[in-house]
């Protein structure tokens, strides 16, 4: 007698779930040709549940030993052909790729290679159980109570880039016992820094789970960043104070929880260009065994190595519907059941190459863009990989790390030559990049520093990088920072040096956040933050990289709240679109002129030697602003323009010595300083 519709297992959706009251699992592998999935008990005693049925190129069976708080594990019988891309190996566990919660840790021995390590084109028979990792059934129930998403619009969100445990590892106000943890961080504490600051959306560092490193393991380090992937709906459970067997899912719901209750969006850095399982000499934990071409991009004619645009190893195969569809339910999952509010993609550019080349209409881009789920949320790329910088190539509603901006902001406040028309063009939102493709200058998330590269503290006190520390000889981490160290390489006690080094810490944030676009601040640098010359701490789990809450620049953190108070209340600061020349009755408007107060010409453009230079920021029934900057090593008279509302007075300057009386047709500006004046709307 034939089994009824609700005595069948179902294909859909991958992973666990419950039908008709009984534990459903589904995989998919073209290539397979037994799938099997282990329970393990406590005394890690194996069972292993054949999936017997299978549609279409999933296999799915009914799996009643999988439970809440179950640990299990993938074995898939096929072949072993890697000169055909095949990959499969019975003896190896893996990791189910949908699994919401995984437990343990690598031990790195042959066990976990799918290959022999000294002939790699042979299989390797070692059972890996007891050396991997598990994945865990985890309960998906929660109460989020009246939760939402603060749905912060673009012009009005301030990004604070930031690491979960560095956060709060060294944080006095918070409990030892939560430190370092997604407990740590939605303590009233850890949030009370962040709405004090006035920043409106907190972007994590990688969260996904990821895996530690066999060589920094080797060499007493650790992957601090987290940018190794492998499981793409799993909380990293190292972050969790409730531990990794199944509490960080809850733990991190309660983080995105009350953020929300203090009005912060909830950012993930996301890494799906790639993950932790490497080349063809790296090894099998979930996907390469379970369908190695499916989920990677192979060389073609050549398929026992991976084509790499991500500098790992291998580079997820887009093209394909199992990895893109792997994707996308890892998207709507963060967003539907961990309420984020927003994704920063890693290395995007390697996710819309489908037959090699970037494309704005890949598959990718479209789905994210028709998705009723991911269509509201905030997206933003890394527009570049290892083979190509795609910056101003992504569509219109997204935004995109702008690295033109970080680069033109350092070459203009160290004095650089030609710099005047890249400055104006970078402060005005990009126009050069944006404006031509009908995009606004919110499509340029502005940044001067982020966790890859100095701290803002570091960029101002070191010419060069000084990373003894990764153990690489200090050949690891960008050679060319724009940095300039204002006179001594690193701490010094001449008042003269701390001086420049503080003027020019406020010109750079000041750039930063009162350009148009949306501006992210590497946490910590509003604190004086320093990783001690630093500028690749990827491997640092220590004090190199967590925040030191009792060497806090108090200055430079009241200086950092004023600059984000001024913008959040005057939209004078934050344009929806480009501003336009005061004549055109648009909303915003904008005068770029020079320290005289005429406009520039091409000659005025193309001098070399040209640092200052003035802009006045208007918007219909609002303040208006004159921000004047000077970049050269003397003092510039500026004439100040007329007052668009009568009068100007002083809103901010990098110089502590600046004043200015009303009324005021000229103004000193200090060398390598900034001022910001103010002229009030009359009431």
């Amino acid at each position: 007698m034939p089994l009824s519709h609700s005595d069948r297992s179902r294909p859909y959706p991958l992973g666990f779930s419950t039908v008709a009251g009984r534990s459903n699992f589904a995989v998919y592998s073209e290539t397979a040709d037994a799938v099997y999935v282990c329970t393990f008990d406590e005394s890690g005693s194996e069972t292993r549940t054949l999936l017997e049925e299978r549609t279409g190129h999933v296999f799915h069976g009914f799996v009643d030993a999988l439970q809440v708080g179950t640990r299990y594990g993938i074995r898939v019988d096929g072949p072993w052909a890697p000169e055909q891309g095949l990959r499969h190996n019975v003896n190896k566990l893996l990791l189910d790729p949908h699994a919401t919660a995984i437990e343990g840790q690598y031990s790195w021995s042959q066990a976990v290679f799918g290959h022999d390590m000294n002939e790699p084109e042979q299989r390797d028979d070692t059972d890996s159980a007891g050396s991997v990792p598990l994945s865990v059934v985890t309960d998906p129930s929660f109460d989020w109570g009246d939760d939402a998403s603060p749905r912060v619009p673009l012009d009005q969100t301030v990004i604070y880039e930031v690491h979960v445990k560095g956060y709060t590892q060294l944080h006095p106000e918070v409990p030892e016992e939560i430190r370092g943890t997604y407990a740590g961080l939605a303590h009233p504490a850890a949030i009370k820094h962040l709405v004090d600051l006035g920043v409106t959306s907190v972007e994590l560092l990688p969260v996904q789970q990821f895996v530690q490193d066999s060589h920094l393991e080797e060499k007493g380090l650790r992957n601090y960043w987290g940018y190794n992937s492998i499981g793409f709906f799993a909380p990293h459970g190292d972050y969790a104070a409730a531990g990794d067997g199944g509490g960080q899912v809850a733990e991190f719901k309660e983080l995105v929880k009350a953020l929300h209750a203090a009005g912060l969006e909830v950012i993930l850095d996301v890494v799906y260009n790639h993950t932790a399982e490497g080349n063809h000499l790296g090894p099998t934990l979930s996907f390469k065994g379970l369908d190695n071409a499916a989920y990677y991009r192979l060389v073609e004619g050549d398929e026992s190595h991976y084509f790499d645009t991500t500098g790992t190893g291998n580079s997820v195969n887009v093209s394909h519907p199992a990895a893109l569809g792997l994707i996308m339910d890892s998207l709507r999952y963060w967003v539907t059941e961990m309420h984020v509010d927003g994704f920063r993609f890693d290395l995007a550019t390697t996710l819309t190459r489908q037959g090699g080349d970037a494309e704005l209409h890949s598959a990718f881009l479209t789905l994210i863009q028709q998705d009723p789920v991911l269509a509201p949320v905030k997206m933003i790329a890394e527009p570049w990989d290892t083979a190509g910088y795609q910056v101003g190539g992504f569509p219109a509603d997204w935004s995109e790390w702008n690295g033109k901006f970080r680069d033109d902001a350092r070459d203009y406040w160290n004095g650089s030559d030609a710099t005047l028309g890249t400055t104006a063009q970078r402060i005005l939102g990009s126009p050069d990049v944006y404006e031509a493709s009908r995009r606004s200058p919110l499509s340029s998330v502005n940044f001067i520093t982020a966790h890859d590269g100095f701290t803002l503290a570091d960029l101002t006190s070191y010419n060069d990088k000084h990373n003894a520390a990764n153990g690489e000889d200090n050949q690891d981490g960008e050679s060319d920072n724009r940095s300039a160290n204002g006179g001594a390489e690193g701490p010094t006690d001449d008042e003269a040096v701390n001086e420049r080094r503080a003027r020019k810490r406020r010109n750079l944030l000041a750039t930063l956040l009162l350009s148009a676009g949306v501006p992210m601040i590497l946490g910590g640098d509003e604190l004086g933050r320093t990783q001690g010359g630093n500028n690749n701490a990827y491997c640092q789990d220590n004090e190199i990289s967590w925040f030191d809450w009792e060497a806090v620049d108090g200055d430079l953190l009241e200086f950092t709240r004023t600059l984000i108070s001024l913008r959040a209340e005057h939209p004078a600061l934050r344009p929806v679109w480009f501003r336009q020349a005061p004549d055109t009755g648009a909303d915003a408007t904008v005068d770029v002129l020079r320290s005289d107060a005429l406009g520039f010409d091409d000659a005025d453009w193309d001098n070399p030697e040209a640092r200052s230079i003035a802009f006045v920021f208007s918007h219909t029934g609002a303040d208006s602003f004159a921000l004047l900057l000077n970049a050269a090593e003397n003092a510039v008279e500026f004439t100040v323009p007329d007052a668009p509302h009568g009068t100007w007075e002083l809103a901010l300057s990098s110089d502590d010595e600046q004043q200015v009386s009303d009324p005021v047709t000229t103004l000193m500006v200090k060398e390598g300083s900034f001022t910001l004046l103010r002229s009030p709307l009359q009431h």
